[in-house]
């Protein structure tokens, strides 16, 4: 059978396999109610429809909640949607599951143990807000505003955030996922590009693509509904595929062509590539002259790395080198260089990295075409100032933010940073955590350090709507409602079709959850900042909906959302970009500024010692990390990860498939019992494992102990010149079986272009 008439058939299979599965004994069937009562049937005669805007990942797809009797039934995709229709993921169906999870957190609770312990006390939301404000003001009057930190993420953190810069802090994280996900990416594409290609959206255009880069983008196993429907629709119209991983992914089995890459070399075969294209005239040298700027210096910098030297740095071979890049360059420009989202894999070299692949895009003239990277369609709505807080503090003698990484304060103070001053009072003393949104203990790098750094705080309190291990180590937890019960502001989507759209409460708020807005409204009445002017969300929403001529109740009777005419293309004779040069910048001038490579160079990352494996890690289909895994119906599909072990290192280390092991990494940590599976789908220099699971607390009655966490064996990292994001893949690994430990046989000849990491055989005493 051909490749497209498969593509097509699995298409329509796993369509008609949906079908029957939500019919059957899947994950979809009905659950039993926190009451003990069976729940109702999906699709219940009599349901109302209610649209809003779902948020089991940071993706965002348009939803419609079914509630019959005040209970939500079922979730379904929006079919007004240009980006899901009907469709939802199963995380998406499993909203429910997060609504009704006996686990959630009810009431506003203070700490009567030691911190991580898990022991609290029910009190009332007044107790829980006058203790937060009275610590807040204690440790500002005593250390200045900028002993507060803020770590936050997502939309229902936004208002807290305003509230720690209208105290004068400038240490506010701004998402987390900045530093330790897309951070190098995004700063790598704002750069060159002038816009974020990179962030919460990808703005590449699979579905009209001839030829499809996915250089370590796991597309089909984090199932964002859109992106993934747009990467299916373009192999179906009969795009090539080339993956670049040194795992055999999910892409990977659909790809013309597949490079099972040495891990820290990415850049390596970029550059080569580069090179390649400008000395055999491959790249589009119109769209170049017209467009961009810095063309000589690419070309000068990258004629040392011809394909003959990247081979052996890269464990590939050279042929392979060339057919991959001579088909990217046949389908230029309508060629998708994915831009990638999680960037932060080596420190060092990561924003280099996404830069050169912006690079390799412009020069195939692959930008504001079909196919390639796209212009976002502004969506028109009106600023809203009635809850308008945060004005930009003052700056300390020495900042946590560009003074030690000169791009920093796009995205706020590095996390890490915030944490090494926590821990030592160097350049000052941050001694006040607030947290929302964010596992901090399962997403920061060296969670054993990040404990240490509580434990000398002041005061830490989070906003959660679960009892994850941030709540455990908290002295106040404030309950958050979940997204199916609060507005949040309004959704305005700049893709190829862009729309508008508002997250809304689907159902009531249950217990004594409380709306982020709420929450932080009560707090800044206590720490008497006069910034919040409106009285709920709605006031917010609907003075931002009169931009785009919109009412909350015209909205709805347009089925929730509103769609706009699209311009992601541009007149490759008029380009403008919104960079300093209004050009391209294929040499970034801002980064040679700060005696940053304005082009990219090879830096290499070291190789695993002997008788250890790179740790590198993903996602599996089902789990938004951590978030899901209490989920009743995501945990019952998919409870515990496996690590992925290379057959034939396996079959000398004596392993079979299926059996239990632990991790120990370079600094003595181990990790929770794990199963192994031995297969061939990865390199035999690195071990994979999905990321999110291993829980260290026990009230997660359904995820603790599940699996093991990757984050509590990365305990060694570097942090990204550029803009501070922490790596994610510098760590190494052995297995323990039983009470031995095996090392894992060396059979990847590392070149003498690459170190090899040397041990110091500083070991952490074997923590789990």
């Amino acid at each position: 059978m051909k490749r497209r008439k498969f593509l097509k058939l699995s298409a329509s299979a796993c369509a008609a396999l949906a079908a029957l599965e939500l019919q059957g004994n899947s994950m979809f069937r009905p659950a039993a109610a926190s009451t003990g009562k069976p729940a109702m049937l999906p699709g219940s005669l009599g349901a109302k429809d209610i649209p809003s805007v779902c948020e089991m990942c940071f993706w965002r797809c348009p939803i419609v909640g079914k509630v019959k009797n005040g209970r939500l039934v079922k979730i379904e995709g929006n079919p007004k949607s240009p980006a899901n229709s009907t469709t939802v993921c199963a995380r998406g169906n499993s909203g429910i599951q997060l609504l009704y999870d006996p686990d959630r957190m009810k009431y506003p609770l203070k700490r009567t143990g030691e911190r991580g312990e898990g022991k609290w006390a029910r009190i009332s939301w007044d107790e829980a807000l006058d203790e937060v404000a009275h610590n807040i003001k204690k440790v500002k009057d005593k250390y200045g505003p900028h002993a507060l930190a803020y770590f936050d993420h997502g939309a229902s953190a936004e208002f807290m955030r305003g509230i720690f810069k209208d105290l004068g802090t400038e240490n506010y994280t701004n998402e987390p996922a900045f530093f330790q996900c897309v951070g190098p990416a995004a700063l790598a594409f704002l750069k060159t590009v002038g816009y974020v290609a990179s962030g919460t959206r990808q703005y590449i255009d699979m579905k009209n693509a001839k030829a499809i880069l996915l250089m370590g983008s796991h597309i089909g196993e984090n199932v964002h509904v859109s992106h993934v429907r747009e990467y299916m629709e373009g192999l179906q119209n009969g795009a090539k595929l080339v993956v670049v991983d040194p795992r055999f992914s999910a892409p990977a089995g659909k790809a013309d062509l597949y490079l099972p890459i040495r891990p820290g070399t990415d850049t390596a075969l970029l550059l080569a590539w580069m090179n390649f294209i400008i000395e055999k005239g491959l790249y589009d040298r119109e769209f170049v002259q017209n467009n961009c700027i810095g063309f000589d210096s690419v070309k000068e910098a990258v004629k040392k790395y011809t394909i003959e030297w990247a081979a052996p740095i890269c464990d590939l071979k050279p042929d392979e080198i060339k057919k991959a890049i001579l088909m990217l360059a046949e389908a230029r420009p309508h060629v998708a260089i994915h831009p990638g989202r999680h960037a932060t894999w080596y420190g060092r070299g990561d924003t280099s990295r996404h830069q050169a692949l912006g690079i390799l895009a412009g020069l195939f003239g692959a930008v504001g075409v079909p196919g390639g990277l796209y212009f976002p369609t502004p969506v028109k709505k009106a600023h809203s100032e009635c809850a308008e807080c945060g004005e930009e503090p003052e700056t300390p003698v020495k900042s946590l933010q560009d003074d030690y990484y000169p791009f920093a304060s796009t995205f706020g103070s590095p996390t890490s940073k915030i944490i090494e001053a926590s821990l030592t009072g160097d350049p000052y003393p941050v001694r006040l955590w607030g947290i929302n949104g964010v596992n901090i203990l399962q997403t920061i790098p060296n969670p054993y350090h990040t404990m240490d750094a509580i434990r000398k705080l002041d005061f830490i309190f989070c906003e959660e709507i679960m009892p994850t291990e941030t709540a455990m180590w908290s002295d106040i937890v404030l309950p958050g409602a979940t997204y199916l019960e609060r507005f949040d502001a309004v959704y305005a989507y700049d893709l190829l079709t862009p729309y508008l759209t508002v997250r809304q409460p689907v159902v009531k708020p249950m217990f004594e959850a409380r709306s982020p807005f709420w929450i932080a409204r009560e707090l800044a009445k206590r720490l008497d900042i006069d910034c919040f002017k409106c009285n709920d969300v709605e006031e917010i929403i609907e003075e931002e909906l009169k931009g785009a001529g919109l009412t909350l109740k015209s909205l709805d009777e347009n089925g929730g959302l509103v769609k706009f005419k699209a311009n992601p293309y541009r007149d490759r004779k008029d380009l403008k970009f919104n960079t300093s040069s209004g050009k391209m910048e294929l040499s970034v001038e801002d980064f040679e500024d700060e005696d940053l490579d304005p082009v990219p160079e090879f830096i290499p990352t070291p190789a695993p010692p002997e008788g250890y494996a790179r740790l590198i890690y993903g996602r599996v289909p089902v789990h938004t990390f951590t978030r899901t895994m209490n989920n009743q119906w995501l945990n019952n599909e998919w409870p515990e990860n496996q690590l992925w072990l290379n057959d034939k290192a396996a079959g000398k280390m004596g392993l079979k498939d299926g059996e239990e092991v632990q991790l120990e990494n370079q600094d003595g940590a181990r990790s929770l019992p794990i199963k192994l599976k031995v297969t061939p789908g990865i390199r035999p220099d690195a071990v994979y494992m999905a990321h999110g699971y291993g829980s260290r607390s026990k009230q997660l009655t359904k995820a603790y102990e599940k699996g093991a966490s990757d984050q509590f064996v990365i305990t060694m990292y570097e942090n990204d010149p550029f803009m501070g994001a922490s790596s994610h893949r510098t760590n190494f690994v052995r297995i323990v079986k039983g009470k031995k430990i095996l090392d894992i046989p060396d059979l990847c000849p590392v070149p003498p272009q690459i170190p090899r990491f040397q041990l110091k055989h500083a070991k952490t005493g074997g923590k789990r």
